[in-house]
């Protein structure tokens, strides 16, 4: 179902943003619109114990989730770098994706933007931001010599289309339901893949039997 609003979602934005634009929008790069925040070297910020501490975010546990195996790292650092469910994360080196996070709190690592932005609607920047990768992707891979990635300057010269603000607040009311309908559906899903794993061996080893009428 996901996949499908997430289709929905970018088509209707090509559709209204780039193919039907309108005359008067002001266009802007990509960077002036959000705030891209690099992640930390979480290594230089090791747990002090084994409370009070994150898992930490790498661009393998943004593909495929996480696993028992994930660095750690404290708690004591700027909120800012603390990831929370629904949150944009932007990909920039390696592996480019960008994704709403669905899983739980975490560390943001380097080679991983937290998107965010004091001025326009999640769904707004994520979109952009998805509408470039494309394009971020063939700048990474034509890094041949190195590992793939983008600089801030490629987010410089990615441009954005900004409607009125009229036109801004009727986009929202068709945008923001559906990213909200994307946030909760991984929400349930995670809850559910989290009651399986944690039912399914206790019904296996018999130590959790279903009841039945007979």
């Amino acid at each position: 179902q996901n996949k499908t609003l997430e289709q929905m979602a970018e088509t209707l934005f090509r559709q209204w943003f780039v193919v039907e634009s309108g005359e008067d929008w002001v266009e802007k790069p990509l960077s002036s619109v959000a705030n891209f925040l690099n992640g930390l070297a979480c290594q230089k910020f090791p747990p002090k114990n084994e409370v009070d501490k994150f898992p930490v975010l790498k661009i393998k546990q943004l593909r495929n989730g996480f696993s028992d195996e994930c660095d750690w790292c404290t708690t004591e650092v700027k909120a800012e770098y603390i990831i929370e469910n629904g949150d944009v994360i932007f990909s920039w080196s390696a592996s480019l994706m960008v994704k709403i996070w669905d899983g739980d709190q975490c560390i943001l690592n380097q080679h991983l933007f937290k998107v965010t932005s004091d001025d326009f609607p999640k769904w707004y920047y994520y979109l952009w931001s998805k509408h470039h990768l494309a394009e971020f992707v063939s700048i990474s891979s034509s890094h041949a010599t190195t590992m793939g990635h983008i600089k801030r300057g490629d987010l410089d010269d990615a441009m954005v289309l900004v409607p009125s603000p009229e036109e801004s607040e009727e986009f929202s009311e068709i945008f923001t339901p559906l990213l909200d309908k994307i946030i909760s559906n991984n929400k349930r899903l995670k809850n559910l893949t989290s009651l399986r794993d944690t039912l399914l061996p206790k019904l296996m080893s018999g130590e959790v039997r279903i009841a039945s009428n007979g």
